[in-house]
């Protein structure tokens, strides 16, 4: 049971019932017995939910290593999360700069720390019932009497009346149904602080992905204005080899074909680079208009080669979202007390002193002084069923948060477990495209070759050629691709910020 040790202050009767001395003792005996009481707050304690238990996220195992592409190849270190600034890992200072001041100037997350900070100042204002409550009162009116109101056959007067009074109160929380509202209001901090650390780990890895995507359209992009101009060079052929008589209308027709059905790709690819741009001048706060784009280049992003793994025990203390889920059934927990607690009679300890005059001259007199002190007990005796409704309502909440908990941790697991296939098939993919990249350009060096001893003409070069830039072009996807599933990964296993004090006070948005 939780406990709190409370001041204990003179009491006030708020019916204007004055005490002796005797009376006021057996008043602050009482409350002592109420304090003494007061250790047990109703309602459940709140108990993290534990972790699945499981080893490994995927049913078949998880792999220590994928396959080599180019010489490099990515290996998983179980048990260890991702490192705090997890995107340096690339090894790209421009990079770095886009998620630097995305996270100087993203309104999102400026959002997100505005919410934790509200959080936190509605838990010192909840907290302060706590506290002994004082307020003081300075009044002075005029007024005229009217006898006759009270049967009197006194005439009517006109005087003045000043009044300088204080009252102090104080809640005893004996059932802590106080405790239970503050402890909830103490989870939606912790809430709002997930949900900031969600939005900081998602705008990271939306930069960096945005940035990989950004690179990769305007390396297709370069690769597809190649081949376009190599298809030109290979219909100009064509055509002479048409007037000469040596080749077909039909042959020609069909290389026109192929260069219209390239041509036709560049316009989708072109508007999906704007997308990506206006996509990451958003999340660096600016709009397009006024956004300088960083110049990102493939070739300079590296493939991360030691991937952190952590532990299934361990994702679901690091993961924001689950750690909002687990704020929120920490709340919901700490309602089914504040409805446990309304059933019971509630307890207040009140004071009052003041001075009252009809001149300011007269209103410090040991005359003018009015006290009063008390006690009051407030017990529901009917409300209809209402308070047990709300109990029985508080009671499901909690089912239906825990349920949504439950749910959250499935769905990220799944989604650890897909993006750790997802890297192995990109790899195998990587791998593939690395071949035929390999094997498009032995066969353009090889007829090259025969074109340069005369047994191959320059058609057949430009034809190799092609194929070779072709064969660049799905491998440019598949790297894209390996490189954005690897961004995904460090996202899916929280992003990092548990790992590195600076990191948390720099996630925690300045709200120590």
């Amino acid at each position: 049971m939780s406990t709190l040790v409370k001041k204990i202050v003179p009491p006030k009767n708020s019916t204007g019932y004055q005490g002796s001395h005797r009376g006021s003792a057996l008043l602050v005996s009482f409350g002592v017995s109420l304090l003494l009481l007061s250790g047990c707050a109703v309602g459940p304690d709140f108990v993290r939910p534990e972790a699945p238990k499981v080893t490994r996220y995927t049913h078949e195992g998880d792999p220590k290593e994928i396959a080599t592409v180019d010489g490099v190849s990515q290996c998983f270190d179980e048990g260890v999360g991702p490192s705090a600034h997890w995107w340096k890992a690339f090894n790209s200072t421009q990079l770095d700069a886009a998620v630097s001041v995305g996270l100087a100037d993203n309104p999102g997350l400026q959002a997100a720390e505005a919410s934790l900070r509200q959080s936190q100042e509605n838990l010192r204002a909840g907290s302060g019932i706590f506290y002994p409550q004082l307020s003081a009162t300075f009044g002075q009116t005029r007024e005229k009497s009217a006898p006759a109101a009270i049967g009197s056959s006194a005439p009517s007067s006109i005087f003045n009346l000043t009044t300088l009074s204080s009252s102090v109160s104080y809640a005893l929380d004996i059932f802590g149904g106080q405790r239970r509202a503050v402890e909830g209001l103490s989870a939606q901090v912790d809430q709002q602080r997930a949900l900031a650390l969600g939005t900081y780990m998602m705008l990271t890895g939306n930069i960096v992905n945005t940035s990989i995507a950004i690179a990769a359209y305007h390396a297709q992009i370069e690769e597809t204005g190649q081949l376009i101009a190599m298809e030109k060079d290979q219909i100009s052929i064509a055509e002479k080899q048409y007037q000469a008589g040596i080749s077909t209308y039909g042959a020609l027709l069909t290389l026109r074909l192929q260069l219209k059905a390239l041509e036709a790709t560049l316009p989708p690819l072109r508007q999906k680079l704007s997308q990506a741009e206006h996509l990451l001048a958003t999340l660096e706060g600016k709009t397009p208009a006024e956004f300088q784009l960083p110049t990102v280049w493939l070739a300079d992003i590296s493939l991360p080669r030691q991937l952190p793994l952590s532990l299934p025990s361990e994702l679901v203390r690091q993961r924001p979202d689950i750690l909002a889920a687990e704020a929120q059934l920490h709340a919901a927990s700490a309602g089914i007390g504040v409805a446990t607690a309304a059933l019971f009679p509630s307890f207040t300890m009140n004071a009052s002193y003041g001075q009252t005059s009809q001149t300011t001259g007269n209103l410090f007199n040991s005359a003018s002084n009015v006290w009063g002190l008390g006690a009051n007990v407030t017990a529901p005796i009917f409300k209809g069923g209402t308070l047990r409704a709300q109990r029985r309502a508080a009671i499901d909440a909690y089912q239906q948060s825990f349920a949504s908990y439950k749910q959250t941790v499935l769905a990220a697991f799944a989604q650890v477990a897909d993006i750790v296939r997802a890297l192995e098939h990109d790899a195998e993919l990587a791998q593939t495209e690395a071949q035929a990249v390999h094997d498009a350009k032995l066969a353009m060096d090889l007829l090259k070759a025969n074109y340069q001893a005369g047994t191959a003409n320059y058609l057949q070069v430009m034809i190799t050629d092609i194929q070779y830039h072709q064969a660049k072009i799905g491998y440019l996807q598949a790297e894209a691709q390996q490189l954005q599933d690897t961004t995904a990964l460090y996202v899916a296993l929280g992003g990092g910020w548990s790992n590195d004090l600076k990191a948390k006070e720099d996630v925690y948005l300045h709200n120590k």
